[in-house]
């Protein structure tokens, strides 16, 4: 299975993409989490030693590799730059493991003006669509609020994309914006968590309030997230309440998307 986890900054996002990555796990599926964010935090969510991070380096960032690959040094602009560079050996190559989850850090997608292809996005793209058509293990894409790092080539091979928003009118307009951002690339298959949720009034405006999601569960508010972070360790550890919630979220995933997928032998069997 394939997700993509966005919202705005502080919703949540990290949080649920490292539950369910623990959660696929758990299940002994392997799995590889990329952090498409360009302050990147889901291995400190993870619970990666601090040594495996501080040697992890975003792909955005390594200039010459990306000269080498497109043709295109980072630095200029115009001239010839190779759509469809070779890809496959970078997710071996520059990321980290830790606990059965491999972790791959893409860094910021260049942003230039309309219709700027640059060899930097040429890459990340080639990157991203490589790992989506990986048939073998899990991908969880955590974005920021938008998709840019998807196009309309991969976002065909995404499962599904999961909005959070907090249960507030202006965090679900958030939601509303990354809804249409991600159809303008043709996902349709999106779905809404609810967030920090502190009772059942919040699970109701949730709900009430959707733009046109389906809501696939909800995240409760719970301390343990904080003192995951200030021990190093991840949520799945401390809180079993959230790591609960992320395994049924997961299991709407699966009723929603594809019933006869609903376990995991039978996930396992359709590759």
């Amino acid at each position: 299975m394939k997700i993509a986890v966005t919202g705005k900054g502080g919703v949540g996002k990290t949080t649920l993409a490292s539950l369910l990555a623990y959660a696929f796990s758990s299940e002994g599926r392997q799995v590889l989490a990329i952090d498409a964010d360009p302050a990147p935090s889901l291995g400190a969510a993870l619970g990666f030693p601090e040594q495996l991070l501080r040697e992890l380096r975003p792909i955005a960032e390594m200039k010459e590799f990306i000269a080498e690959r497109t043709g295109q040094n980072p630095d200029e602009t115009g001239g010839y730059v190779r759509l469809n560079p070779r890809v496959d050996d970078i997710p071996q190559r520059f990321s980290a493991e830790h606990r059965g989850i491999r972790l791959l850090q893409l860094g910021a997608v260049e942003r230039g003006g309309s219709g700027c292809i640059c060899g930097r996005s040429a890459l990340l793209k080639a990157l991203v669509g490589h790992v989506l058509l990986d048939p073998g293990q899990v991908v969880l894409l955590d974005f920021y609020a938008g998709v840019e790092h998807l196009g309309r080539g991969t976002a065909d091979s995404v499962d599904a994309m999961l909005v959070l928003a907090e249960p507030t009118v202006r965090s679900l307009a958030i939601a509303a914006q990354i809804r249409d951002l991600a159809r303008d690339i043709q996902l349709d298959r999106l779905f809404l968590v609810g967030s920090k949720i502190a009772g059942q009034a919040d699970r109701d405006f949730i709900t009430a309030r959707s733009p046109d999601l389906p809501v696939a569960g909800f995240l409760s508010f719970d301390p343990e997230v904080r003192e995951s972070d200030r021990a190093g360790r991840p949520a799945w550890d401390l809180s079993p309440g959230l790591a609960a919630e992320a395994r049924t979220i997961l299991e709407a995933l699966r009723q929603a998307l594809e019933p006869e997928r609903a376990s995991p032998e039978a996930e396992t069997a359709a590759g």
